[in-house]
């Protein structure tokens, strides 16, 4: 649809025209399995050894740090369980906001293994204070996961005080980075992470496609097991090109970032200029100044959201009301009612994330149009 607005760049992106052309090869010609000893086979395997180098390099890594999968739910699973069971500590701290790829695992670890589980609170900003998690920790702490860059509201963590604390205590730090990869600059030879989650499909590669980080020395369990791939930390053929594809996306990620960043900084401030101009009552959930620059979560009284997306979806306007792997809950998302939002609140909340396709016109239309279905369903079925 040629004159579709989207605007739910946090669910997915649009596979980049070089991403298209890095994968093209290993969908057609060298197709061959990296496991097998022929000559084609080894080829394959190369280049997959030459995309492993890229990815590393481009955050700080080494190669042998750096676990392809199958995109962040599985990485994050990986990190959480792979940890956890891998050592006697029987003790896990994340924060309310986490993503339920991080909330779920560590749920099912304490009800099916029986590890306590500390989940930390945060503000009404929706960031969590480093000092909350130390006050979370125990001696038995096997691991800590925050997310740098929440999904649905765009708050940025203070990864780099709460990885500080954590290194001095021991405890291994995981990181769902998925959302920050595409504006803020990864170096994981100093940060103080252990174990960091991507996903391709968020940076405009293919879905299906991710990577788990582990620094060297980090104690782990795999997940999968049945084959010897990925230095025996995960089981089952190489996705040789949807790897290609991730790494080509990572790199052209990380050579445009401070532009990108800046323009989409741009474009989401006019949106929310145009929007502030037209509808009444309009907040802003989680603070401006801590989040991603493409991120713009709203709530609009009197309006509930699937409403409003339907009608917006109708109009030509892509938008959502939270995280994708939770749409078809009828549940009110459970990071805004962790800012302290009410339920009414939360299901009258909207979530718009920006990509490097929009345009200031388009931020301009689709504020004319958010405005026109709100006030249309205020005036027809008030919440």
């Amino acid at each position: 649809m040629p004159d579709l607005i989207y605007l739910d760049h946090a669910a997915t992106t649009r596979l980049r025209p070089e991403v298209r052309a890095a994968m093209a090869p290993f969908l057609d010609d060298l197709y061959a399995n990296p496991s097998s000893v022929y000559r084609v086979a080894q080829t394959v395997r190369s280049k997959l050894d030459v995309a492993r180098d890229a990815v590393a390099r481009a955050l700080g890594a080494s190669p042998s740090e750096i676990i392809f999968t199958s995109g962040a739910t599985e990485s994050n699973n990986a990190a959480i369980k792979g940890v956890a069971l891998a050592g006697q500590r029987r003790h896990l701290v994340t924060t309310a906001i986490e993503h339920h790829s991080v909330l779920h695992p560590m749920e099912e670890l304490a009800a099916r293994w029986g590890f306590d589980l500390t989940v930390v609170a945060v503000g009404a900003d929706g960031r969590v204070a480093p000092a909350a998690i130390e006050s979370a920790l125990r001696p038995d702490t096997a691991l800590v996961s925050v997310m740098w860059a929440n999904n649905e509201i765009g708050t940025l963590q203070p990864i780099e005080e709460i990885g500080e604390i954590l290194r001095a205590r021991r405890i291994p730090f995981h990181v769902d980075a998925v959302q920050a990869v595409n504006y803020l600059p990864i170096n994981l030879a100093t940060a103080p992470i252990d174990l960091l989650s991507l996903s391709a499909h968020k940076i405009y590669g293919p879905k299906g496609s991710g990577l788990l980080y582990i620094r060297r020395g980090t104690s782990f369990f795999p997940l999968l097991t049945g084959g010897g791939q990925e230095r025996n930390r995960r089981a089952g053929t190489e996705n040789v090109a949807g790897i290609m594809g991730f790494a080509e996306a990572l790199g052209l990620c990380s050579s445009d970032r401070p532009v990108a960043a800046a323009r989409a900084r741009r474009l989401r401030d006019r949106l929310l200029e145009e929007l502030q101009s037209r509808i009444r009552d309009l907040r802003v959930n989680g603070s401006l100044h801590d989040r991603l620059p493409n991120n713009l979560n709203v709530t609009i009284p009197g309006c509930h959201s699937e409403s409003l997306l339907v009608a917006l979806d109708l109009a030509g306007v892509v938008a959502s009301s939270g995280s994708a792997c939770t749409s078809g809950s009828l549940d009110p998302s459970h990071v805004l009612l962790a800012l302290g939002l009410s339920e009414s609140e939360a299901r009258s909340s909207l979530r718009l994330t920006l990509g490097r396709e929009n345009t200031e016109t388009e931020m301009v239309r689709a504020a004319e149009t958010i405005a026109g279905a709100a006030s249309r369903l205020r005036r027809l079925a008030p919440v």
